[in-house]
């Protein structure tokens, strides 16, 4: 069994893994937790004697086979009660984070398979993201950042990269949602900034943005 704060730990651990090939530094968890390196240190320790995650001074954390599917697991629930909380409780993308962040550390497996049956076994949450299965299985998507594309070209909004609730209000604003197709029309050479259409419609967004939203090229 773990505490909240060792699966918060884990957790971040894992997305951190996702985006690099190598070991985590103590640095990059504290700037993921928001917290001191000193207490990722001893954290690490702990998760170490727990047999779930290797550190090797130089070379950072790494998740044991155990870790990864510890964390996996958290993962899945979190993101299907994303789904959850969308599809039956009528809450919209962006008020869904904190509230699954809470129910992620649910211990009952069986109440975690029911509810991936009763959503009828989704891949991927409200913003996205793949969902583990319960042997820690991803399924994978072949998505760019929108800022890749160059003009004229088109793609379909798939995911997001900026989760937070700012962001996804913003998305709301423009009408921007997953599923929808967006088109290329200009791309600013002084700013990145591009001109897109959405929906037969022309709207302006900055690079920051375009950085932060996933797309499948047509």
């Amino acid at each position: 069994m773990f505490t909240l704060s060792e699966e918060n730990y884990l957790k971040a651990i894992y997305h951190l893994e996702t985006d690099s090939k190598k070991g985590i530094s103590t640095n990059a968890i504290a700037k993921s937790l928001a917290t001191k390196a000193s207490s990722v240190t001893d954290m690490v320790k702990k998760l170490s004697d727990k047999k779930v995650v290797l550190y090797k001074k130089y070379q950072g954390v790494t998740l044991t086979e155990l870790g990864l599917k510890t964390a996996a697991n958290i993962v899945r629930k979190h993101r299907l009660w994303e789904v959850f909380l969308v599809q039956k409780l009528n809450f919209s993308w962006d008020e869904v984070h904190e509230v699954a962040e809470q129910l992620e550390h649910i211990k009952s497996a069986k109440l975690i398979n029911q509810l991936d049956v009763l959503l009828g076994f989704p891949k991927y949450d409200p913003h996205g993201d793949p969902i583990p299965d319960k042997d820690g299985n991803l399924s994978k998507i072949d998505k760019i950042l929108l800022s890749t594309l160059l003009k004229k070209e088109s793609g379909v909004c798939v995911g997001v990269d900026d989760s937070s609730s700012e962001f996804l209000q913003f998305l709301d604003k423009k009408g921007i949602t997953l599923g929808k197709q967006i088109k290329v029309l200009e791309k600013e050479d002084f700013d990145d900034s591009l001109s897109i259409e959405i929906d037969g419609k022309k709207l302006s967004i900055s690079n920051k943005i375009a950085n932060n939203l996933y797309i499948k090229k047509l």
